[in-house]
């Protein structure tokens, strides 16, 4: 069977008869497209690659009984129209585009569209809003007036905005030795690097450090010394809460993910990371370990940013890189999870919008609730097809 030129195929060098496929990287196997049928090659370590399985007539292991042909194609259509730090990802973990590509879309992010007009917001002292995690007006805190909400435009958001998106940290230049001389937690007054005492804003200060290049290991220290018994962390301990909080948790879990990624690690911190991870699944990432019942973050939709919230989107994007870091497969206590988020697709393959966070924000990057997001679509369709692949 001749092999059409659309599909996204590369020959392995010097190995007759076998191809890479481009969607999942592994060789030798049945790839199906959406729009030319299935082409099948040497048989090889998966069944599948994206798309419908030949056994189930208009079925797809990620789009499922809606299906039909083409729809794939719409959909990441749709996503790929969209601004440099969201389009980079698409290519990369969606389209199977090659690794030059994906990485020159990437580059824009700092110098085109949300990336760089985040970066023309900083303030000349390095920081955004005139605070750390709130915005100051003359040396003030802003403190949001009740029903108002969180803002989302000081500092600490406007970085880990950034980092999101790819920003490369050269844009930054020498933000960081800025902030290390102007800026300070409205904790104490302590400074930024350093961190505070809430483990969601020591997860958020830990990853954007290692992002650039500051030597924040005293802070990922801070975490296996804050671990909680029962193996989360939880913002209350310093109010003497002893019971962990899944918000809490998986940001230190991405955190010390972060870190790991950027230095390595060591033993300890993965082993806190490891610890932290188990505490989510023995809850299955949707419920409470005492009575079973749905955990509330779980019956509301995915969110678009989703900030320090928890949600079951948010739960496995962080298992999906963890797994790819470590080397192993999905864990099966994740499957309620996945359900969920595979039970919020929409017929025509999107996922909508899900309560967004009140607050000032410095420029919508998302629709409003109850809309299609590119966001959510893209971070569930990303889960899983690493879920359904493996």
């Amino acid at each position: 069977m001749q092999i059409s030129s659309c599909c996204r195929f590369q020959r392995t060098s010097g190995t007759k008869n076998t191809v890479n496929c481009l969607y999942c990287f592994t060789r030798a196997h049945t790839v199906v497209l959406p729009h030319r049928g299935h082409v099948r090659v040497e048989p090889g370590p998966r069944s599948f690659c994206l798309l419908p399985n030949p056994k189930r007539k208009n079925t797809h292991p990620t789009l499922g009984a809606h299906y039909r042909p083409g729809m794939a194609d719409d959909v990441l259509t749709w996503l790929l129209d969209s601004d440099p730090a969201l389009r980079w990802q698409v290519e990369r973990d969606l389209a199977g585009e090659p690794e030059p590509v994906w990485r020159a879309t990437r580059a824009r992010v700092a110098t085109e569209g949300w990336g760089a007009r985040l970066l023309a917001l900083q303030d000349p002292d390095g920081q955004w809003a005139g605070g750390a995690f709130f915005p100051k007006v003359h040396g003030e805190v802003q403190w949001p007036a009740e029903g108002e909400g969180q803002p989302w435009t000081a500092t600490t958001w406007s970085l880990a905005a950034l980092r999101d998106w790819g920003c490369d940290p050269a844009a930054l230049t020498d933000t960081a030795d800025r902030l290390a001389a102007t800026c300070t937690w409205e904790y104490d007054d302590l400074p930024y690097w350093g961190g505070e005492v809430d483990v969601c804003i020591n997860a958020n200060t830990l990853a954007s450090g290692v992002w650039l290049g500051v030597d924040v290991e005293a802070l990922a220290a801070w975490f296996p010394e804050h671990q909680l018994d029962d193996g989360g962390w939880n913002c209350e301990w310093v109010e003497g809460s002893t019971r962990s909080s899944v918000h809490s948790t998986l940001n230190a879990v991405r955190g010390l993910l972060a870190h790991e990624v950027a230095t390595g690690g060591s033993d300890d911190l993965r082993a806190a990371r490891h610890r932290g991870e188990a505490h989510l699944l023995a809850r299955r990432l949707t419920r409470r370990l005492s009575s079973g019942e749905l955990l509330e973050p779980c019956l509301v939709p995915p969110t678009a940013p989703s900030r320090w919230r928890y949600d079951v989107l948010r739960a496995l994007d962080h298992l999906r890189s963890a797994s790819l870091l470590d080397g192993t497969a999905p864990d099966p206590r994740a499957t309620d999870a996945v359900e969920l988020l595979r039970a919020g697709r929409q017929p025509d393959g999107r996922w909508l919008q899900g309560p967004v966070q009140p607050g000032a924000v410095w420029f919508p990057v998302d629709v409003p609730d109850g809309e299609p997001s590119r966001w959510v679509t893209l971070g569930a369709r990303r889960v899983l097809e690493w879920w359904d692949q493996a």
